[in-house]
Order: C-alpha cells, then structure tokens, then sequence
C-alpha cells in the first residue's frame, strides 16, 4: 500500500463524488479507489475481515473517512439519489461498499420510510459486525438528532419482550445515543431496556453489559438505582444470572453493589 498522501486523496474522493449520480460509473471508480490502497504485500485479491464473510479490501479508515466528506452534501441534498446509490452499494456486496451504504442512509430525511424499510432489511442479511454497527449507529444518526422520540419507538419495537431475536438491535442503537455527549433523556431508555435486562439471553449480554457502561457512565446514581430495582422485583432466574455474568466489567462500585444483591442467601437451620 502506498503511503496515505491526504492531498492526492482528497482529489481521488473528490473525482469519485463526480460520479454520485451515476451509480455503476461510481462502483467502478470507488474499485478503482480502494485498489490503489491495497497492500499487496498482504493479498492478491479481496479477502474476507475478520469474522466476516465479505470480501474486503481492507481500506485504511482514513480513505473511507474521507469519500464519506466528500460524499455527504450531495447525500444530504438528494435523498432520492442517495437511496438508488445506497441500493446499488449494498447490492454490491464487499465491505466497504455496505458500510458506504449504512452511511449514505444516515443522510437521507428519517421520517419517511425508506431509511426503516432498508434498515430492517438490511440488518436481516448481514452477519458482519462492523457493517452491522454501521447499520445501527451511522444510518440512524439523522433520526437519533432530529427526531428522537421516533428513533425510541423505533427501538421499542426492536426490545418488545416477545422480539428477543432483535434485542441486540436495539441496544446496539440505544448504545449510539447513549454515548453521545449531550444524552440525558434516560427515563425512556431505562424503561425499553428493562425487559432485556430482566430476561437477556447470553447472545445479547455482551450487548447489555456496553449499554450499562455507558448508562452508568452518564448517570451513574439512576443507573445503580434502576439496576436494584430490577434485580429485586424480578422472579426471573437470568436475571441474576445475566448480572453475574457481566458484573466483573462494572465499575467497583457498581460492581460491589451488584454482587450484594446477587449473593444467595444462606440456609436458616430449619431449612
């Protein structure tokens, strides 16, 4: 790979958004692009990434940084031509062309429903994890700014207690607004998380466990409060199963309440 010129890149970016609204003449140079940055020392040709099963080129974040900028206006101020790009991206089907496409849906206006349609789609094909996060994070970011309480019904949806299949959605999206520096609306996050937390399979704990961190870190007095709660009114067994399990990653004072309330309570001499 070439080392990293950011004017000659900047150029490279720019000459590629020419080609915005010509959605094939845009794949073939986007090949163009990622291929003058592949390290050939590593690969002949595309390779899966790690824990994936799409091809990639492995493109340096900073490349793909900079396509995004030169990409996002013309995104923003045709949304119907970032939605048949987009289309085309996914379609295409390595890496870096789906994570383009999580972002190019992230522009487009949230309150139509083209950006849920493909989003509930999208995160139905797709097992590679950081495409998957792209698709929770970047393409909801307009939503999650300009019209929150429609990004937390939607995200309500994904965290019904009968939905356990798309729990991991759902914290997933609720971790990117909860780590953004102005979050403070935590009464509704805390009630649409509650039955995860009462319930969580261990394919969504991983997931639990970064959402707490993060409420923790923003609120760390509601946050201890609403776990003891929980963990005191539930009758359901994973309850204290899923705290135990994630506790060790908690703060130590968290942490050492937690424990407490999770400690089994000795036999009387009667029992």
């Amino acid at each position: 790979m070439p080392s990293i010129d950011l004017a000659r890149l900047r150029k490279q970016a720019a000459r590629l958004a020419d080609f915005f609204f010509l959605p094939e003449e845009f794949l073939r140079h986007l090949h163009e692009t990622l291929d003058f940055y592949v390290n050939r020392t590593l690969r002949r040709a595309p390779a899966a990434g790690p824990a994936s099963n799409l091809p990639t080129y492995r493109t340096p974040a900073v490349v793909l940084q900079q396509i995004e900028t030169e990409l996002r206006r013309l995104a923003i101020q045709s949304p119907a031509e970032t939605l048949e790009l987009a289309d085309r991206l996914w379609d295409e089907g390595f890496l870096e062309a789906r994570r383009l496409a999580a972002f190019l849906l992230g522009c487009i206006p949230p309150q139509g429903d083209q950006l849920l349609a493909r989003l509930t789609a999208w995160t139905g094909q797709v097992s590679d994890p950081a495409v998957r996060a792209a698709l929770l994070t970047d393409s909801l970011s307009r939503m999650r700014r300009e019209t929150p309480e429609q990004f937390l019904l939607v995200v309500g949806e994904w965290l019904q207690p009968e939905r356990s299949g798309l729990w991991s959605n759902g914290l997933q999206a609720l971790l990117a607004m909860v780590s953004e520096p102005d979050f403070e609306n935590l009464p509704p996050v805390l009630k649409l998380i509650e039955p995860v937390l009462v319930a969580a399979p261990p394919a969504v704990q991983l997931d639990l466990k970064d959402l707490i961190l993060a409420l923790y870190e923003a609120a760390p007095e509601e946050t201890t409060y609403f776990i003891r709660q929980v963990l005191t009114a539930s009758n359901n067994p994973m309850t204290a199963i899923t705290l135990r399990r994630i506790a060790p990653a908690f703060p130590a004072e968290l942490r050492a309440q937690v424990r407490e309330l999770i400690r089994p309570t000795p036999l009387s001499k009667g029992d």
